[in-house]
């Protein structure tokens, strides 16, 4: 008896023995960090008071972030003109210091990966602060001495889930070429440069009176990875296995979530449905994506039997995607520590998350003491998009890290924290969980008589969590 339609289809759906492996990672945060006075002090300098400025300023004291990582202190020349710069202005500081970061980023992971520039056969890029044609991975691949043919792949419009769109789209580049029989060593770059569109965000909220507080979450970071098909030659040994994915589109909310061209910059575009949204969709898209697994061990079948690596968009993400998988803290570690030092770097940030969840300390913080083989990514996006995927971690692998010391980043530190930091950073955890409840009665307090207000600023707050 042959086998019904529905068996093939699910036959057909399910992912294989891939063999595609992430043999190197890197990660780079400009050297400045902001404290949320440092936005006080930009307003002051630049702006009346006003209701809408006093909200977002209100709000930026209590979005669990501790520092933002920048890559010019708020004394930088960009942020204190006497206008807005413009994306000329702002393009071109993102094709010199944001290259930098790049570059660097690049360099750690082929040093994990040990590989030279000469063995990358594709690039996958992307960003959604740069729209420079040529794009920056043209840049950064002259400036890491690629002579040789290269693929490359630039994409656009799809914001924080850009980390693992790149990843989707590396891997299915790599099966092509293990089709082939064809080597294939892909390197992927995600950069953005957030920072500097501060004065343009600033602008709108203080002409138009928008509460527009996505320059209380946003940050700078490149971050990189290399994909291998283990086709031909020695390999470095795997930090991670790809062993499948799920991308999907949330129908009819391509205006929720987006970021908008304009003369000065971006306009970040949010709706107070996204994380409501992004937390529903987590649960279907995991159930789909386990389903696509068969084969791995029977203890894996509840979203708390893996890590997660969940792109911090902001704290009602974190506490969403929670609650809605029946999961803690520990679970997300890497995601909180991310998000607490240096904020929300939109696309580069899940690639960071999976970079920081494989480092020594952050062990020590695991669900009952015991790190998890398998580990769920996730991110979302502008449309609003979905992308998850599925990794085994090599729990064997020994960290090759890559020290700079020049100007585009102090010293790396060797992964280990003092008993005393993992508390801190515990604690730290636990602060950011009580944050909703915290600014709720903070801005009780600051609006008392206008309870609308409230309901403003709340729905403002969780708008903004994603991108």
């Amino acid at each position: 008896m042959s086998p019904s339609t529905d068996t093939q289809n699910a036959k057909s759906n399910q992912f294989g023995d891939l063999n595609l492996s992430i043999i190197g990672l890197g990660t780079e945060y400009p050297p400045y960090l902001l404290d949320p006075q440092c936005l006080n002090t930009l307003v002051a300098r630049h702006y009346p008071s006003s209701p809408a400025l006093n909200k977002i300023l209100t709000i930026n004291q209590y979005t669990g972030i501790d520092t933002r990582s920048a890559i010019g202190s708020v004394d930088h020349p960009l942020a204190n003109m006497d206008r807005a710069p413009t994306i000329a202005e702002l393009s071109s500081i993102f094709l010199k210091d944001g290259v930098a970061l790049a570059v660097t980023a690049a360099r750690k992971a082929l040093h994990e990966a040990q590989l030279s520039p000469l063995d990358i056969t594709h690039v996958v890029s992307t960003t959604c602060t740069n729209s420079a044609n040529p794009g920056f991975d043209h840049y950064v691949c002259k400036q890491l001495g690629m002579t040789q043919p290269v693929e490359k792949v630039l994409l656009h419009g799809i914001g924080c889930s850009g980390g693992l769109a790149c990843l989707r789209t590396a891997a299915n580049l790599a099966l092509g070429s293990s089709f082939r029989g064809k080597k294939a060593r892909v390197l992927v770059i995600a950069l953005e440069i957030s920072s500097l569109l501060v004065r343009s965000e600033l602008d709108s909220a203080n002409e138009l009176q928008e509460t527009r507080i996505g320059i209380t979450l946003f940050s700078d970071c490149a971050s990189s990875l290399v994909l291998s098909n283990n086709v031909g030659g020695e390999e470095a040994q795997p930090v991670y296995d790809l062993l499948g994915w799920d991308h999907r589109i949330i129908p009819d909310t391509e205006i929720d979530l987006g970021f908008d061209v304009d003369p000065l910059g971006w306009k970040v575009v949010l709706s107070p449905r996204v994380p409501k949204l992004a937390a529903a969709v987590v649960a279907p898209t995991f159930s789909d994506l386990l389903s696509t697994l068969p084969n791995l061990p029977p203890n894996y079948k509840e979203a708390e039997d893996f890590d997660w690596a969940l792109h911090p968009g902001g704290a009602t993400i974190l506490s969403g995607v929670e609650k809605a998988m029946n999961i803690t803290p520990e679970h997300m570690r890497a995601s909180y520590d991310t998000y607490i030092n240096h904020g929300n770097s939109s696309s580069a940030t899940v690639i960071s998350v999976m970079d920081r969840l494989r480092q020594k300390d952050m062990d020590e913080l695991a669900p009952g003491g015991k790190v998890k083989d398998f580990i769920v990514g996730c991110a979302f996006g502008p449309g609003i998009a979905v992308e998850m995927c599925m990794l085994k971690r090599n729990m064997n692998h020994v960290r090759r890290t890559l020290v700079t010391t020049g100007d585009v980043t102090p010293p790396e530190s060797d992964g280990n924290r003092s008993d005393g930091e993992v508390e801190d950073l515990e604690a730290e955890v636990k602060d950011l969980k009580a944050q909703g409840e915290e600014l709720g009665e903070k801005l009780s307090e600051v609006h008392p008589e206008v309870p609308e207000q409230n309901d403003s600023l709340s729905e403002a707050l969780n708008g903004v969590e994603l991108d």
